[in-house]
């Protein structure tokens, strides 16, 4: 296929678990020609799921990226795992894509991670299409679907689709524009879509929605806001430009119907995403930070301008060895060349290009503006990486890499295993930054940390699998964290006097404390020369090493701000180590004079639970010291929303199994750190 920027679409399909992303990925793959049978998720068969944990489970962890082609459309897709645990996956997906299709369930609705979703996407400002699937489904109701988006999410959602018969019975979708009806045949799985006239007695709901279009258009468009005053008629071709504009800009989120596993509605979505989803060419040319100069500069999606890419994924095959998942900015990457990392200051030589089908490779010589592919075997590079040109670097904006809150130790069941097990961590951690891993030369342990039980899990699982080392994990621990909540002015001296040359570092900090989630800053405020420059790089290393270790129970200290006020020095005796460990002996005396506290992880945590067995799950969660927020019937189930620390819930999926004979279920989502309150604390502090 030519290269035509405006004809490419790299999308995203993202959602709460279970809304059916993958099935909806499986048909897009299907109708364009990618695979030519479909797999489904419960039967463990889909493309995009290809790892052996994933099929098993019947849920995404790795984004898959994928190469398809829609009428003469090129479309890169990330299909996004939807459980909390691997939120990384969706932010690093979202970072690089130029639109989502935001996948609802028709009965659920608005569930914790699709608003989590959601708010990267407003974060990174990717503009969105909704699909509402499942309306095969007892109790499933689009209209319904749409209000919850708006009134939760703000999402200017607009109906494009007027869904015909429900649940069982639901077998068509009028296509308001057109004001066409479209049916899907069985025997072809809906590859031939028929459209026909909209039965007299939806004439006028769809006339009364279709006006509604006509009318979002016109505030869309001043132009076509002027015919709309004067009651001139807007064209089809009029109306689809100025709403591709409101999506583009997220004025507007057009929204569609349909059942992904009955195989209805797809096929519209694919030509929505055409419509009214962005190309390359439709975006704000990509920011970043000229290394050299330390200024801003901004790159287009074109073939002239110097190339400039982003990894936002690695992965290992156990074929090829390390895939770096790049996004093409601008220019092109060939392979053979080699470029710049700016992030590391090193060259690379891309010797091998690919472009994916799911787990499935198609070697290509170039990768273009506006593309998604992958590099084989690259050495130095990682996640949130800048690849550029090294006669025009450039330093795009890093992904963020959200903070562990669940920890655990493993070892190796056979003793010889150990660097086998190394290894294969080292390997995990530069797949997914949002693991990390580390040794305590204390206890002598190996300790992993993740964003949730399910994360370490699959992790211990995949080693087992994939590096054959069965590993022995110890008791979960909880991610707690320390910080101060009065500022306190204090004196660090580190002073020795020993025969020859002494040791001399003297330093007066102010310790503040900072709102919570704002991380720790340090200010250099010494004027005059009390302490020379050299050694202030010293004492900030002295702070920072100092910081991970809080005096209550050895937990990192955060949300807190160190000023370096005031101190002397000796013209002879004075060090780098000496200043660095004044700094050290400040902190710590400083924190215990600022009234430490714990902070632990706070999870939002959704119960979806039949009516009879609500109060006993709400008296549950209290006793986990767990607060409501919000009590929400929906069909045949209530739902409850609250906040547990993160403490309270280890083992909380068994509770709740036997609490409702097994009809309940649960997700749950990081939230924020919160203090301990000081009885708790005193029971974590005994315990540590």
């Amino acid at each position: 296929m030519s290269y035509v920027l405006n004809k490419y679409r790299n999308i995203g399909i993202a959602a709460h678990i279970d809304a059916g992303k993958t099935t909806v990925t499986e048909r897009i793959l299907f109708y364009t020609g990618a695979i030519h049978k479909t797999g489904e998720v419960h039967e463990g068969e889909a493309t995009t799921d290809w790892m052996e944990q994933e099929r098993e489970r019947g849920i995404t962890i790795t984004s898959a990226a994928i190469s398809c082609n829609w009428r003469d459309y090129s479309i890169n897709i990330i299909d996004t795992p939807g459980h909390v645990d691997f939120t990384i996956e969706v932010g690093r997906s979202l970072r690089v894509l130029d639109g989502v299709i935001a996948v609802f369930c028709g009965v659920g609705g608005v569930q914790p991670q699709s608003e989590t979703v959601w708010r990267q996407a407003n974060r990174y400002r990717v503009p969105r299409i909704i699909f509402v699937n499942k309306l095969d489904r007892i109790g499933a109701d689009y209209f319904k679907v749409i209000a919850d988006v708006n009134n939760k999410l703000h999402a200017n959602a607009l109906a494009m689709q007027l869904p015909l018969g429900a649940s069982d019975e639901f077998y068509g979708i009028i296509d308001l524009l057109t004001r066409k009806l479209a049916t899907f045949s069985e025997e072809d799985k809906g590859i031939k879509v028929t459209w026909s006239d909209v039965p007299k007695e939806h004439e006028e709901r769809m006339e009364e929605l279709r006006a509604k279009i006509v009318e979002r258009a016109a505030d869309l468009d001043e132009k076509l806001g002027e015919k709309f005053l004067n009651e001139e008629t807007l064209t089809m071709d009029e109306i689809k430009a100025a709403l591709r504009k409101g999506t583009i800009e997220r004025k507007v989120t057009p929204t569609f119907c349909g059942t992904a596993f009955k195989n209805k509605g797809v096929q519209l979505v694919l030509d929505a995403v055409i419509d009214y989803l962005p190309s390359p060419a439709d975006i704000p040319p990509v920011e970043g930070l000229n290394p050299r100069t330390e200024e801003k500069e901004l790159r287009a999606a074109e073939l002239e301008e110097p190339f400039s890419g982003l990894i936002f994924k690695l992965m290992n095959d156990p074929f090829v060895g390390i895939l770096s998942f790049i996004r093409v900015y601008s220019g092109q990457l060939k392979s053979g060349s080699y470029v710049f990392n700016s992030t590391r200051g090193t060259k690379e030589r891309i010797s091998r290009l690919v472009k994916m089908r799911a787990n499935k490779k198609e070697e290509v010589q170039e990768l273009r503006a506006g593309d998604i592919g992958a590099i084989v075997g690259i050495k130095d590079a990682t996640t949130g990486d800048s690849l550029c040109d090294e006669a025009h670097p450039i330093l795009l904006e890093k992904i963020d890499i959200p903070a562990s809150v669940i920890s655990t130790s493993v070892e190796p069941k056979n003793k010889t295993d150990y660097e086998k097990m190394t290894i294969a961590l080292r390997k995990m951690s530069q797949e997914d930054p949002s693991f990390q891993f580390s040794f305590n030369p204390e206890t002598n342990q190996t300790v992993i940390k993740g964003m949730g039980e399910l994360h370490l899990e699959i992790i211990v699982d995949r080693i087992k699998r994939e590096q054959k080392v069965e590993l022995v994990q110890g008791k979960l621990q909880v991610a707690f964290k320390e910080t101060i909540t009065k500022p306190v002015e204090i004196e660090g001296r580190y002073i020795k006097q020993s025969g020859g040359r002494g040791q001399y570092g003297h330093v007066w900090l102010t310790l503040e404390p900072l709102p919570r989630g704002k991380g720790y800053t340090f200010e250099n405020k010494v004027v005059g020369g009390s302490i020379p420059r050299e050694f202030f790089p010293a004492v900030e290393k002295g702070l920072d090493e100092a910081k991970n270790t809080g005096i209550l129970g050895g937990f990192p200290v955060v949300d807190f701000k160190v000023s370096l006020t005031d101190g002397s020095y000796h013209d002879v005796d004075s060090s780098e180590l000496a200043f660095k460990m004044a700094a050290s002996m400040a902190f710590r005396s400083g924190m215990a004079k600022a009234d430490p506290v714990l902070l632990e992880p706070i999870m939002k945590v959704e119960v979806n639970t039949p009516e009879e067995y609500m109060g006993d799950v709400m008296g549950d969660l209290s006793s986990r010291r767990g607060r409501i927020l919000s009590m929400d019937s929906k069909v045949e189930t209530s739902v409850i929303v609250a906040e547990v620390p993160l403490a309270e819930m280890f083992g909380y999926a068994t509770t709740l199994r036997s609490m409702s004979k097994g009809r309940a279920d649960y997700s749950m989502e990081f939230d924020s750190y919160q203090e301990v309150p000081k009885h708790a604390q005193e029971q974590i502090l005994k315990a540590v």
